[in-house]
């Protein structure tokens, strides 16, 4: 049988203590505390993060106190085939940019915006492109279970009753925040997400990837 092979995108944002951060957030604080080089058996660093640092999922427990927790998410939530939509040119994602979409078997969505161009500066921008909430309230009424985007938050900033975390969190859908899909096409692929096991905690950081077949040129035929 023959091996399939896959084309694989890392969507994830290196962390490091340069990493852009949300205001006010915990900025990441890495240091390597035994070295080699100064007689140590080994190399070895400490990592001092927030929970929401770079590509991380949030849990109820984020907005909703007794919700749900980080650490039980059902992986098949957070695995399987995910539709890349490219949003880029639009400075919000309402329902008057998607609610003309077909979603019917879409479980998880990513939204790719004029954001991802944004990770190259550590500085943070509140200019970001964010999810209004009745374009949440459609994609759960459409029956998404996960939904992704290439900055920090899926929310407006300086909003104080955060609707958007609030209708997908209340209905149970996975948020991904803080992905990288600047070199990532629109089209179908199978989402691979694993956010830190950290027990009790309302998010973590993640690794997350997409990948799909590889064409061959016979299959193009």
């Amino acid at each position: 049988m023959a091996q399939v092979e896959y084309e694989i995108y890392d969507i994830s944002v290196g962390i490091s203590n340069q990493t852009v951060t949300w205001t006010g957030d915990p900025k990441p604080d890495i240091e390597m505390v035994k070295k080699l080089e100064k007689g140590d058996p080994s190399n070895l660093s400490r990592i001092c993060i927030g929970a929401h640092t770079a590509t991380h999922v949030d849990a109820p427990l984020h907005f909703f106190e007794g919700g749900a927790t980080i650490d039980s998410i059902p992986l098949t939530r957070l695995v399987g085939p995910a539709t890349v939509v490219n949003m880029a040119g639009h400075e919000t994602i309402g329902l008057k940019q998607i609610g003309g979409m077909k979603l019917a078997g879409v479980e998880r969505i990513l939204f790719k915006t004029t954001n991802s161009s944004l990770w190259s500066d550590p500085k943070f921008h509140e200019d970001f492109c964010y999810i209004e909430q009745d374009a949440a309230e459609f994609l759960v009424k459409s029956g998404v279970r996960l939904v992704g985007v290439d900055y920090l938050s899926v929310e407006k900033p300086h909003t104080k009753e955060h609707p958007t975390h609030k209708t997908f969190l209340k209905a149970g859908v996975v948020i991904i925040e803080g992905c990288n899909l600047a070199d990532v096409p629109e089209g179908e692929y199978e989402l691979i997400c694993l956010p830190l096991k950290v027990i009790g905690m309302e998010a973590a950081p993640a690794r997350v990837i997409l990948r799909r077949p590889v064409r061959s040129p016979r299959s193009e035929v």
